[in-house]
């Protein structure tokens, strides 16, 4: 991967990589990682995707998260729309990009999802990779084994070098998460604004949810592809990453055809 760099905004620091393009013309691919997520948990993918695609790609990671700045306060239920709306567009901005394909996981490919609806006209595309578009049964019961497995099974010792504050990382998204007043949030209603094209992508095998994930997202987004994957768990990019960099270059193919390559997304049919 790049050297990891650092971009600041309301007296904030937010850790970043940035690889270039090696083609000319088409959207460059931002990556919103998941919940205890950070820049450096994309392991080598980012530069996969981007030799892939040829596109240049950045992955940044959150507040709190890896080496950006820890936030001002406990995190909020509606952090989802926070990001979407106060950092990312900001973030965009400092970056000089506009127009990019959001490649989300988990989290980042729920704020992927509510920039998409919330700036219809500013995105090429979303690739949304184990979405949340509503909380289930599935999404709290890994939650708990999530927890115990931070409390009791490693998962603390796993996480802890990529991230300054670990617990804080940890607790703020579990205990959001499993808040019985989080229970109903839900984001279903905002999807059909979403004009961008859509491919969301999702294992069979997700821990975290069923496919109902991502076939709300079929039935409310009009141009949205959907891709249930076999034996595949919550981390399609780390299970079967050829399938995830296939798919998402046909997307881009696709956008190219619709637009002759100028970046700039067409209403879908």
């Amino acid at each position: 991967m790049s050297s990891v760099e650092f971009i600041a905004t309301e007296g904030f620091r937010f850790e970043y990589t940035r690889i270039a393009a090696t083609q000319s013309g088409g959207p460059e691919i931002l990556m919103l990682h998941e919940g205890l997520g950070c820049v450096a948990q994309w392991r080598d993918f980012p530069t996969r995707l981007a030799q892939a695609t040829g596109r240049g790609v950045i992955a940044y990671s959150r507040l709190g998260h890896g080496r950006s700045s820890p936030p001002h306060g406990a995190r909020g239920a509606d952090y989802h729309f926070e990001e979407a709306t106060r950092w990312l567009p900001q973030l965009l901005r400092g970056w000089g990009v506009h127009r990019p394909l959001l490649f989300g996981h988990s989290d980042g490919a729920t704020i992927a999802l509510l920039y998409a609806a919330l700036h219809p006209d500013e995105v090429a595309a979303v690739v949304a990779i184990a979405p949340h578009v509503k909380v289930e049964n599935a999404t709290l019961d890994g939650l708990v084994r999530a927890r115990e497995a931070f409390q009791s099974s490693g998962l603390r010792a796993k996480l802890a070098p990529y991230h300054d504050d670990v617990d804080s990382v940890f607790w703020s998204w579990n205990r959001t998460w499993l808040d019985p007043a989080f229970r109903d949030w839900n984001i279903e209603a905002l999807l059909p604004a979403i004009r961008a094209p859509v491919l969301a992508m999702q294992g069979e095998l997700d821990e975290y949810a069923t496919l109902d994930q991502i076939e709300s997202i079929g039935r409310r987004v009009a141009d949205a592809e959907i891709v249930a994957l076999t034996g595949c768990r919550h981390a399609p990019h780390r299970d079967q990453p050829q399938l995830v960099l296939e798919a998402t270059t046909r997307l881009l193919a696709r956008l190219g055809q619709r637009e002759g390559d100028c970046g700039h997304a067409l209403a879908p049919r």
